[in-house]
């Protein structure tokens, strides 16, 4: 089998997070600064199998998309281009941010820790990546 590769996509940094093989467990793999976001992607499918990406939606609680929702679609749109074999999901990532620092503060992680963006950015990606494999199996 191959993997599933979830983006949390931010104007300054990208978490990551990617399935196991068998796509039961969901983990992150690390946060990239945004601009190199692409050049990542296109290295890691070639050296990894991924069967899907799955993108991080912001959207607001009235269920329309939020304001970074402009910075996403672009990004979405070159992603299919460069990798037009590639299934390309949205996912709707509400409250990703505050899970993952109640996962860290759940964690007992020390509040130096928990002030790392970086680290917020790959929990989130984790969570939006461990949601949609939940959706999947219902």
């Amino acid at each position: 089998m191959s993997r599933i590769l979830a983006i949390d996509y931010g104007r300054k940094r990208t978490g990551i997070a990617v399935t196991d093989p068998m796509q039961i467990i969901a983990n992150g793999l690390t946060t990239v600064p945004t601009h190199e976001l692409m050049d990542f992607l296109l290295k890691y499918v070639v050296q990894e199998k991924v069967e899907r990406i799955v993108v991080g939606h912001p959207k607001q609680m009235n269920n329309e998309d939020s304001e970074n929702m402009k910075y996403i679609k672009p990004f979405v749109a070159q992603l299919k281009k460069k990798l037009p074999d590639m299934l390309v999901e949205l996912v709707d990532e509400r409250f990703t941010s505050v899970l993952a620092h109640q996962a860290m503060l759940d964690g007992g992680l020390k509040k130096k820790a928990r002030q790392d963006k970086a680290l917020v950015d790959e929990i989130s990606a984790t969570i939006i990546l461990q949601s949609y494999l939940e959706s999947r199996r219902m």
